[in-house]
């Protein structure tokens, strides 16, 4: 199991995780999975130009890079790192936004591919991350605190949904992968 930059090598698995994720009606996180495939090379121009800072998706969203999770062959998730935070995702958003393909979820992927991410994020020299999930999902809570999560305030968003809060230090993190 590894985390892989995005490439056109990879394009049939990405495919079969897109359509699985877009049959299954569920909203599409992290953002970047969002961005339509058919033009493939665009979309990974997309990505590499928001690596680079260059045109960001939302004028709140910095520079961030993507991965793909790939485990025997197939892909099963995409993480976002954004390299810095902006007000917005210091209250709502985060460093990190991952999602696990619908069919791969309750296996154990997501507090994966949360450790695999800790590291790249070291590598990009951030000293801790924050994550932020809805108080009602339990699982992301879940694979936060597996992470080394500590709660911190909780923000209530303009649509009265309060959304936790974790930073995670990566210079006392053990990995778990």
């Amino acid at each position: 199991m590894y985390l892989a930059k995005p490439t056109f090598d990879l394009k049939s698995k990405y495919i079969d995780f897109y359509q699985e994720w877009k049959e299954s009606g569920e909203e599409m996180i992290p953002f970047v999975i969002k961005k339509d495939p058919k033009n493939f090379q665009s979309m990974l121009d997309y990505l590499s130009d928001c690596e680079k800072g260059i045109e960001p998706p939302e004028s709140w969203i910095p520079e961030s890079s993507t991965y793909w999770l790939i485990d025997n062959n197939e892909m099963i998730g995409v993480v976002n790192i954004r390299h810095r935070l902006t007000e917005p995702l210091f209250n709502a958003g985060g460093h990190i936004g991952y999602g696990i393909r619908p069919s791969k979820r309750g296996k154990g992927y997501a507090t994966q591919i949360l450790s695999l991410t800790l590291e790249k994020a070291k590598d990009l020299k951030l000293e801790k991350v924050l994550l932020v999930c809805s108080s009602t999902n339990k699982a992301s809570k879940k694979v936060i605190l597996n992470n080394g999560g500590i709660s911190d305030k909780d923000f209530t968003d303009e649509n009265n949904n309060t959304l936790k809060r974790y930073w995670i230090d990566l210079n006392n993190m053990v990995s778990i992968v």
